[in-house]
């Protein structure tokens, strides 16, 4: 293979594990607010990261609605093309795998349903969990530095 070509595979594969990294954290962001609440860790309340994670669900539910492609796997498919890679077995092992777990053959219709929901969910949660941003110290007069 071609150095450039080359090059195009490498950084197809980098955006596959990216988008896997995408994946997790928004579903695995959901399941951990979730424990975290039951368990009473402080941290899943955290303002920073559940405004993240929630634009991010948000963000996949907007695109699905609009009925817009995810910009990860545009930019994936054109790197193959410009690598050469045609056919599954032309990429290398890890983006195969890591392409199993993020990517199935539903119709359109379960994907749109999936994300919405999910979205939906994650804003309920959003909503019964609420995040809480950093209680400010208060000192009292005369102690502190």
């Amino acid at each position: 293979m071609h150095m450039k070509m080359a090059g195009f595979a490498f950084l197809a594969d980098l955006i596959v594990v990216l988008h896997f990294c995408y994946v997790t954290f928004t579903v695995g962001g959901e399941l951990v607010i979730l424990l975290g609440g039951i368990v009473k860790w402080a941290w899943v309340r955290n303002l920073p990261f559940r405004i993240a994670h929630l634009a991010s669900v948000v963000l996949v539910a907007v695109e699905a609605l609009a009925g817009a492609s995810c910009p990860l796997t545009v930019w994936e498919y054109k790197l193959r093309l410009l690598a050469g890679q045609r056919a599954e077995a032309q990429i290398s092992f890890v983006a195969r795998l890591v392409r199993s777990i993020i990517f199935y053959d539903f119709p359109a219709w379960v994907f749109l349903a999936a994300y919405v929901g999910f979205a939906a969910a994650v804003v309920l949660t959003f909503i019964l969990l609420p995040p809480r941003a950093k209680a400010k110290k208060i000192t009292l007069r005369g102690e502190g530095p």
